[in-house]
């Protein structure tokens, strides 16, 4: 005899499936625009970083070596900053879209199945005597004495780019 809950979770399969092939879609549209935006940005950095050492080298050789060599380390220091404010604004472009896509699951005919598989997950990980609530952006929210969990579409759109860990480098690398 099959557990009810199998049939449901075997049923789920190929809605499951859609949504991570509709997912992987979107990620891979945001991450192509992510790229060519993260591209753009340290064009435009590295463009005004030549500049500064450019202009850090002028003043070196007037005003002496030392005073040259701290102009480079600040300029240095200034692209390198400009270099990380560029990547960061291109990964919270990046996890910004993806949580708008993943937020646009609510609007499908399939989010009631989705917010019962949430809910099924929040039972798995913290047992039946659990309260759940839905999430205004979708999701839910789990508690049991003690313990929480985050089943917001907001979080799994977060947890998921987390997991591509050093991957999302790909967006600034030249």
């Amino acid at each position: 005899m099959t557990a009810p809950g199998t049939k449901r979770s075997a049923a789920l399969e190929p809605v499951r499936d859609a949504l991570l092939r509709a997912a992987r879609k979107d990620a891979e549209t945001v991450l192509a625009e992510a790229r060519r935006a993260a591209a753009a940005v340290l064009d435009e950095a590295r463009a005004r970083a030549t500049a500064i050492l450019d202009e850090a080298r002028r003043q070196g050789t007037a005003d002496g070596l030392a005073d040259g060599a701290a102009l480079r380390v600040r300029a240095r220091r200034t692209v390198r900053a400009r270099e990380l404010a560029a990547q960061r604004a291109a990964y919270d472009d990046l996890r910004e879209q993806a949580t708008q896509g993943v937020r646009r699951l609510r609007a499908e005919s399939e989010y009631p199945c989705v917010r019962d598989e949430l809910v099924a997950q929040a039972r798995r990980l913290l047992g039946d005597d659990i309260s759940v609530t839905e999430h205004p952006d979708g999701g839910v929210v789990a508690t049991a004495p003690g313990r929480r969990v985050d089943l917001t579409l907001d979080a799994l759109a977060g947890r998921a780019l987390e997991r591509l860990g050093s991957e999302v480098e790909v967006l600034w690398a030249p």
